[in-house]
């Protein structure tokens, strides 16, 4: 596929780019180059091959879930601005008044 003067010229107004003339006939060529390498990509067959998200295989490595006791509450509240109930007490950042 190959692009216009008008195609690199829109693409650098997208882009918020001034360019010279210079410029412009080098991203041309530059541009075209890589659309014509991309269309190249069509010519493979590819039916027989599993879509993948990663070009390698991986896989999460995770440690053994192994239940040890928590914190003591007087511990884990000590810092705690306000508490009640042994619980944190925030002030809340929703208003539900808004009627719906």
């Amino acid at each position: 596929m190959s692009l216009t003067l008008a195609d690199v010229e829109k693409i650098a107004h997208l882009a918020r780019l001034e360019l010279t003339e210079a410029e412009k006939k080098q991203y041309l060529a530059q541009l075209s180059a890589i659309l014509d390498y991309a269309e190249r990509l069509n010519e493979l067959e590819l039916t027989d091959i599993r879509p993948t998200s990663h070009a390698i295989a991986q896989q999460n490595i995770m440690r053994s879930d192994l239940a040890e006791p928590s914190l003591p509450m007087e511990d884990l509240l000590h810092n705690a601005p306000h508490q009640k109930e042994n619980q944190f007490v925030v002030q809340a950042v929703l208003d539900d008044s808004s009627g719906s």
